[in-house]
């Protein structure tokens, strides 16, 4: 009788998601426009680096080369690397031809009750002050940009007055592991946080992609500089939720034209990048954690599961479940690129993310969660 119960559930679950779930699915939608021209804005780039000697050139040199009315300045926080990661951004600037357009500042140590990107940004949007930018571009220290990449950014910002525009940049899919995960990771992200809800004033959804972000100098200032989301773990998030609080307007879409250099390897790897903050979106709440393990049970796994029941009425509500989930999940493949037959998959991939927000949960009780770069920064004692 239980089974029969709760054997109606997936479905109209997944009815929802695909109807009233602000279509985040819908790749297209999502997808930035291209702009042949942008406004002629002040851009100051602030790059936080913490042992990124592999790939901050290439990111340096991406930005070098955008095709914007202004030169685009940058300003590389080094957060103490061990690696020569500020040589490798300076000789990249210098073989451009622009080493003027770069600054690489030394990052002073960590102050209590900051994480330590974040104090890295907080520097060199202080740096960046000296020369009195309109917006600032905050990105990650492996992402390649094309040359058209910030110009449509910018575009989408000023034609859509955004205080605040993010990319969710396209990230590698080298390895097996990552081309059955890292698809998964930007669709369930869209799915926490659609982007039509992000742009819509009437809802309260605030997402941003920490990878790639525009925001207005003054927006900055209004919410109190990242000093007001200086302890955050997802701090793109927080700051996107800062400013539509203040009043600010969001907009976060997919891009083809900028990437991720950085790959994540095997499974370990994602597992890792998963688990460093998935405890820290449940507000570390113990309740939350186990109704999002029976949340993900019933909505990716039960469909599966009732067509092993041999009962016909309960084996086409598991299959039109798992058909549904499929079909939501075509476009994130397709724009990654990958076979179709990893749309079948997000039972397994689900019970994989499960498995990473249960170890995110315990790394945080044993005092050592939201591990980056020799750093624990989501602990009991914060």
């Amino acid at each position: 009788m239980l089974l029969t119960f709760v054997a109606f559930i997936p479905l109209p679950i997944w009815i929802y998601m695909l109807l009233a779930r602000g279509g985040f699915w819908r790749v297209r939608k999502q997808l930035a426009p291209l702009s042949s021209s942008a406004p002629d804005r002040k851009i100051v780039a602030v790059i936080p680096a913490r042992d990124e000697v592999e790939v901050i050139g290439e990111t340096v040199s991406t930005l070098l080369r955008q095709d914007l009315p202004s030169p685009l300045r940058i300003v590389v926080v080094d957060d103490n690397s061990s690696d020569g990661t500020s040589d490798a951004a300076k000789t990249a600037a210098e073989k451009a031809g622009a080493s003027h357009l770069l600054t690489v500042i030394q990052g002073q140590p960590l102050v209590p009750g900051w994480t330590g990107k974040l104090w890295a940004v907080s520097q060199g949007v202080a740096f960046a002050e000296t020369f009195q930018p309109d917006y600032l571009l905050l990105t990650d220290a492996d992402i390649r940009h094309a040359p058209n990449s910030i110009r449509n950014l910018l575009a989408v910002a000023e034609e859509r007055s955004c205080d605040l525009a993010s990319y969710m940049v396209k990230l590698a899919t080298g390895t097996t592991a990552e081309k059955m995960l890292i698809p998964s990771f930007v669709y369930f992200f869209l799915q926490l946080y659609p982007p039509s809800w992000i742009a819509s004033k009437r809802m309260q959804t605030a997402g941003a992609a920490g990878g790639c972000m525009l925001i207005r100098r003054m927006a900055l200032a209004k919410i109190g500089e990242i000093a007001a989301v200086r302890d955050q773990i997802i701090d793109d998030c927080a700051l996107a939720k800062a400013v539509k609080q203040s009043g600010g307007k969001l907009w976060l879409g997919l891009t083809d034209t900028a990437e991720s250099s950085r790959s994540y390897g095997g499974f370990g790897g994602i597992g890792r990048m998963i688990s460093r903050s998935a405890f820290s979106q449940l507000r570390h709440s113990t309740l939350l954690l186990v109704l999002t393990i029976v949340g993900l049970f019933v909505t990716y796994l039960l469909g599966p599961i009732l067509l092993l029941t041999g009962r016909t009425t309960l084996m086409l509500l598991g299959g039109m479940a798992w058909l549904l989930m499929s079909l939501s999940y075509f476009p994130m493949v397709r724009f990654y690129r990958q076979s179709v037959l990893w749309c079948v998959c997000l039972p397994a991939i689900a019970v994989f993310y499960a498995g990473a927000t249960i170890h995110s949960a315990w790394q945080y009780w044993r005092g050592v969660g939201g591990s980056w770069k020799g750093r624990v920064q989501d602990t009991r004692i914060h």
